[in-house]
């Protein structure tokens, strides 16, 4: 049997930089999960789903790196970035004003898609500051850059919490923030509610007039 590659011994190229394939640090996930054109795949031709799906994670990875951020990887319908530069503060500040941004931008888009193709989208987005393991991993042959730990998950649930065309941040993006430097409606919500911890307080950045599908 020939020797099996140590693929946390590489160096990986990413959108900041090159890092390490292996490392433990704290950082702030942002989730951005395109709602509407899974639920209208069937409808569509193949080709055309997968050519959507790939625009919005480029309009979406465009500006995460344009905040200081890294896109990771995509999962389904979402892509998820980390941003990990500089202290807590730094790092949810430019996490927030990225979500903001693709927040303001992505209805030009949808527009764009729904005179061309008939489709309703919109883009929610959760944020989570903690600690994950950012590196290398996955079958052989098929190692990809993926970020792994609790605050992942976290993440997950806080997109889940958001409403369509809306994004949603936990108490610990929250606290980190200078609101001095930072212009953020942000309102509180109920406590998400999760087994086995503690009620985690939650915040949204909502729409004046809510869409009428998640």
């Amino acid at each position: 049997m020939g020797a099996v590659p140590a693929v946390t011994s590489l160096n990986q190229q990413t959108t900041v930089g090159v890092a390490p394939a292996a490392g433990r640090r704290q950082m702030v996930l942002l989730n951005c999960e395109l709602r509407g054109l899974a639920r209208m795949s069937e409808a569509l031709e193949a080709g055309l789903v997968l050519s959507l799906a790939s625009d919005f994670f480029s309009f979406a990875a465009e500006i995460v790196r344009s905040h200081g951020g890294e896109p990771v990887t995509t999962q389904h319908d979402t892509l998820v970035s980390v941003f990990a530069q500089g202290g807590p503060s730094q790092s949810a500040q430019q996490a927030v004003r990225a979500a903001q941004r693709i927040q303001a931008d992505f209805p030009a888009l949808a527009e764009h898609w729904r005179a061309s193709h008939g489709l309703r989208t919109a883009v929610a987005q959760g944020l989570h500051l903690g600690e994950a393991v950012l590196g290398v991993a996955g079958p052989r042959g098929l190692e990809r850059r993926i970020a792994f730990g609790d605050s992942v998950n976290l993440a997950q649930h806080m997109v889940a919490r958001a409403r369509a065309g809306e994004f949603v941040m936990s108490e610990a993006v929250m606290g980190a923030l200078s609101v001095e430097n930072l212009d953020l409606d942000a309102d509180p919500l109920p406590q998400l509610e999760l087994p086995r911890r503690a009620p985690i307080r939650v915040y949204g950045v909502l729409l004046a007039g809510r869409l009428d599908f998640t």
